[in-house]
């Protein structure tokens, strides 16, 4: 997490300031402290107390093979949704056995990748719709294998969330409805190239509160009590992950107030002793990662309504699109001193020709050379783009208290080099 000294902001034990003066790399830049990550797993894990469980990371939230790896390290298997994704995890030393593969639009090529995985194809392939499953039977049958899958069951639970992350409602695009369920478990049960081994569940991400978590987790033990017979191979319940963390404005539950609820859940039905998985992505990294940028200019303009102060830093929302997506809000800090809550606030926006590109206003004595985005670590990199011919922004990776890493990300250069590459060609 970050913290400031007297050199200024410092992340695991590192200076940021050192960072960049030292040539390490340039902004915009994020900037990652492997070892919190690793705690933040190992705090998660605790919470189970003695219960059978996986914490399988949702590699979307951050998909830098330092990180996939360094939580594998720790203990994690994955959660992935992509062909990408997969790869990425396999390729950062997670087992086929530890990954589960999420998504309503898996193509018959991932399909295929996900059975093919190691002897016996990946932990499972979670079933979001009654048709994927022909699909995912006709891919087994073609490489000669017996697929283990999942249902992913829409819990009709409603999360206090954003709603463009909200994921278990009726109107979700996510998951097996409750009323086709039955056709679900016939589909799955008549087929010899299939083998249900779990049920899940998600609800939405940035939880804060474990109430419509637990709701749907009962849903997910019901579902499991009422088709009992028909599990003969039933090996664990996901209930997904979407723990929130902290922005600045607080946040009352923890990851591990999340895994000791569900837990205590579990421990009580008739599924006692049944393996638990969850796949927390945000709650381990976002808190331990920051993005660096530049101030290019202070802008101040004279209104009707007094004076505006503006800093205008070389990230943009092509570099960190959530609050321009979400309405999200990061605290932004100077990097060469500690923030002054009391000073006088000023709008911090990027260079993207979008009113949007706006990051909301923040405290500052005076305008700073550089500025950190704090808890940046999640849904950061791994959305960001090239709009307006701005190439991908660097990576640092930490550990140890030093640099271990760093992806120079994309430049301006080779982008153009694409654009102008594409040829025409006779039809």
């Amino acid at each position: 997490m970050l913290t400031h000294d007297a050199h200024g902001a410092v992340l695991g034990g590192v200076a940021l300031e050192g960072i960049f003066r030292s040539g390490a790399a340039e902004t915009p830049a994020y900037v990652y402290d492997l070892d919190a990550m690793i705690e933040s797993a190992r705090a998660l894990a605790r919470g189970f107390g003695g219960a059978r469980h996986l914490i399988a990371y949702a590699v979307k939230a951050n998909s830098a093979g330092p990180v996939v790896r360094a939580l594998g390290q720790a203990g994690c298997g994955a959660e992935v949704v992509s062909g990408g994704e997969l790869a990425v995890a396999l390729a950062s030393g997670i087992g086929p056995n530890r990954i589960l593969y999420s998504g309503v639009g898996k193509t018959d090529r991932e399909l295929a990748q996900a059975i093919g995985a190691g002897d016996r194809g990946i932990a499972a392939i979670q079933m979001e719709s009654v048709g994927e499953i022909a699909r995912v039977e006709a891919r087994a049958a073609a490489l000669g294998r017996r697929a283990r899958v999942s249902l992913r069951v829409n819990p009709s639970v409603e999360a206090e969330t954003h709603a463009g992350v909200a994921t278990g409602h009726d109107e979700a695009k996510f998951g097996v409805a409750r009323g086709d369920l039955p056709a679900a478990f016939e589909a799955i049960g008549r087929s010899p190239h299939l083998e249900l081994v779990g049920l899940s569940g998600h609800i939405g991400s940035q939880l804060t509160q474990t109430d419509e978590y637990l709701a749907a987790a009962e849903v997910l033990l019901g579902t499991a009590a009422w088709r009992r017979a028909e599990l003969p191979s039933l090996s664990f319940l996901d209930f997904g992950g979407g723990y929130g963390i902290d922005y600045g404005a607080g946040c009352p539950a923890a990851p591990a107030d999340f895994a000791a609820a569900v837990a205590r859940l579990v421990e009580r039905s008739a599924l006692s002793g049944i393996e638990i998985v969850v796949e927390p992505g945000r709650s381990l990294v976002a808190a331990h990662g920051v993005l660096c940028a530049s101030v290019i200019d202070a802008k101040r303009s004279t209104t009707e309504a007094g004076e505006l102060r503006w800093l205008i830093i070389d990230a943009g929302m092509n570099d960190l699109v959530r609050p321009a997506m979400y309405g999200a809000r990061h605290r932004i800090e100077p990097m060469d001193r500690a923030p002054a809550p009391s000073a006088p606030r000023w709008r911090v926006v990027g260079p993207v020709c979008e009113s949007s590109d706006d990051f909301g206003a923040h405290p500052f004595e005076a305008a700073p050379a550089r500025v950190v985005i704090r808890d940046a670590g999640a849904y950061g990199f791994t959305m960001a783009s090239e709009y307006n011919g701005r190439g991908l922004p660097a990576e640092v990776f930490l550990r140890g208290g030093r640099v271990v890493a760093v992806s120079e990300g994309g430049s301006v250069e080779r982008w153009v080099a694409r654009r102008i590459g594409i040829r025409e060609r006779e039809m």
